[in-house]
């Protein structure tokens, strides 16, 4: 197969920064512009809180990347379409209703990349041996935080400074989208074709049915399955409560109980040295 033997180097490090930039515009990036454009916290909370739903419940339907084409295929379909959604929210912020739009464009953001995620580290699995496998893990965090940092530190720091607060959010996300239709393109001709990357033979919705059930079926029969979902449900259940209201209190005046934070300062503060 084409490209077969590409280092793991030419394509890791994209990769994993592909997969952290638009799950860092989805929950971080979307709530600072939410809140620079005027909308409550109350709404903001609420909206922007159901954004994390996809990455909790991509299990539900990762069997089924499995079973339909390559993994290498759902990388490269699902930042085609990443990159479509970071642009389709940079022309609808200027909008009348840009807030039930952008939300819109957000949640298939949301779905589109948790789909992305399962694909890479599929991938990831296909494509290396067991070697380079433990050899990589330290290298495809690195670059994941890299893109954390790119996109809710530098991007946020070099936000373009004028009156028009929606110009300069659409400023931003059109830099996202060029940013990650680039990755696109590079994926498309770089990601290797490893021989096990391939789709069932023969699928029909009975197959599709049974397969999936049958997924869930052996991964419960695991000794204490129960439990270690709620730990891991319940361990970052703080986390998430406390992530969505930060951003608010970063921003709000110091006489409404907030630090008054601009958003450069922001991008700094959580951005760069929090990260």
């Amino acid at each position: 197969m084409k490209n077969k033997h590409t280092s793991p180097w030419a394509w890791i490090p994209t990769l994993y920064f592909a997969q952290g930039l638009p799950y860092v515009a989805v929950m971080t990036i979307s709530v600072i512009m939410y809140k620079r454009l005027g909308i409550s916290n109350t709404e903001l909370a609420f909206y922007t809180g159901w954004l994390n739903l996809p990455w909790v419940i991509k299990p539900l339907w990762s069997p089924f990347i499995d079973l339909i084409k390559t993994k290498r295929w759902w990388i490269v379909t699902m930042q085609l379409l990443m990159g479509a959604g970071l642009a389709g929210i940079a022309f609808t912020i200027p909008t009348e209703h840009f807030f039930q739009l952008t939300l819109a464009i957000f949640w298939l953001l949301a779905f589109s990349s948790a789909t992305h995620d399962i694909a890479a580290d599929g991938f990831y699995m296909l494509a290396l041996d067991s070697h380079q496998q433990a050899l990589f893990v330290g290298i495809r965090s690195t670059f994941y935080r890299i893109a954390t940092i790119a996109g809710q530190g530098l991007l946020i720091m070099l936000e373009i400074v004028t009156d028009n607060i929606p110009y300069a959010w659409s400023i931003t996300f059109f830099v996202l989208a060029g940013l990650f239709l680039g990755v696109w393109i590079y994926h498309k001709f770089i990601l290797p074709h490893p021989d096990s990357d391939h789709a069932a033979k023969e699928v029909s919705a009975s197959t599709l049915l049974k397969e999936f059930f049958g997924t869930f079926a052996s991964f419960f029969q695991k000794k204490q399955a129960s439990i270690a979902i709620l730990f891991m449900l319940l361990y970052r259940l703080p986390e998430a409560q406390l992530a969505k209201m930060c951003i608010p209190f970063f921003i709000d005046p110091i006489e409404e109980g907030g630090l008054g934070l601009t958003t450069e300062e922001i991008g700094f503060v959580q951005g760069t040295v929090g990260i």
